[in-house]
Order: structure tokens, then C-alpha cells, then sequence
């Protein structure tokens, strides 16, 4: 089955961490490029990072210095530790390919709550 599944979400403090997980199947984690996302309440869909399968990383400038991305290629899972978490990084955050990022489809997401 091809999918993605993300985890590790939750309520957290201004100023808290969260590592999120992002377990994928083959044909997806094979992709060159994985990418996170977040969609928060009233906005569009946004890239906050991604990682190519050599391990070259980008940012989303709202998020750099407090997030890092990383993958595991034995396990197929890409992870997103998001450090110094600030009320703005409330959304719903989801993993995919930049492909299936413009065709679809989506995981379910994991949620993100930062409270002040």
C-alpha cells in the first residue's frame, strides 16, 4: 500500500520541543525528496522543510535554527524535531513528496498545539 503515516504531535508550551515521525511506504520513502508541511487554521498549505535521500535540508525561513529534518533510510521514516516551538507553529502537519504534493493525496496529518 502506498502511503505515509505522521506521528508525534500534541499540546505543548511556548518554548517546547516536538519530534514529529513520518513512516513511509517503499515507493514513496524512495522518492528523492520528502518534505514536511503544515497547514494551520485560515492558511494555505505551506512547505516547512525538506531533505533529499544524499541529505541536503531545506527551510522554511520562519522555521530555521528550530527545526531539523532528518530521515532514516533503514527504517523509511523522515522526522522533524522542532525546537523553541512558538504559538505561530500551531497547524497540521503532514509529510509527502513535492509530487504528491501538487496531485495528492495526504496523509492524515499529525497535530500541532502551541499554546502561549
Amino acid at each position: 500500500q502506498v502511503r505515509v503515516m505522521e506521528s508525534g504531535g500534541g499540546l505543548v508550551q511556548a518554548g517546547g520541543s516536538l519530534r514529529l515521525s513520518c513512516a513511509a511506504s517503499e515507493t514513496i520513502f524512495n522518492s528523492n525528496v520528502m518534505g514536511w508541511y503544515r497547514r494551520a487554521p485560515g492558511k494555505q498549505r505551506e512547505l516547512v522543510a525538506n531533505i533529499t535521500s544524499g541529505g541536503s535540508t531545506k527551510y522554511a525561513d520562519s522555521v530555521k535554527g528550530r527545526f531539523t529534518i532528518s530521515r532514516d533510510n533503514a527504517k523509511k521514516t523522515v522526522y522533524l524535531q522542532m525546537n523553541n516551538l512558538k504559538p505561530e507553529d500551531t497547524a497540521l502537519y503532514y509529510c509527502n513528496t513535492p509530487l504528491r504534493a501538487v496531485f495528492g493525496p495526504w496523509g492524515q496529518g499529525t497535530q500541532v498545539t502551541v499554546s502561549s
